[in-house]
């Protein structure tokens, strides 16, 4: 699994003009699933995410989890992030998954926040036209790929 990770003071998902997803302080993540990635890929990638500290505490240091600042997480499923731009000009998406095994595990990685403690996790919708409005805070913004 690959997954872009933004600190955001505010981020939210819209599909056809309905918010499917919407947190204050806490985490987005892109989520993009590749064609071996497992349930086991998505708990590494949940417990990294849910205690990844890239939050500030009371003396200014980044030292603070999503979890112990009591923040949300936006998951919002990118098959794009698997696009492979070396060759032409238009990208290749063949290191992606197919949805059959792409949306499957998405909605597991959110339950595996969720089982990872984290309070509020909220969704897009898989395979729809999003948009994406976020404030990132810092910014912070990191790539994490599962092993």
């Amino acid at each position: 699994m690959r997954a872009v990770i933004q600190r955001v003071s505010r981020a939210s998902v819209t599909v056809d003009g309905d918010v499917s997803g919407q947190i204050d302080r806490g985490i987005l993540v892109l989520l993009g699933v590749g064609p071996d990635d497992t349930e086991a890929s998505g708990a590494w990638l949940a417990a990294k995410v849910a205690n990844l500290r890239i939050f500030s505490d009371e003396s200014g240091k980044m030292s603070d989890s999503v979890l112990d600042c009591g923040g949300g997480v936006l998951v919002v499923s990118q098959f794009t992030l698997y696009g492979d731009c070396r060759k032409g000009r238009r990208p290749s998406f063949v290191g992606a998954a197919h949805p059959d095994i792409a949306e499957p595990l998405y909605e597991r990685f959110c339950q595996q926040l969720t089982s990872a403690g984290v309070v509020g996790v909220q969704r897009g919708v898989f395979g729809a036209n999003m948009q994406v409005s976020l404030d990132n805070d810092g910014p912070v913004t990191l790539v994490i790929d599962s092993p």
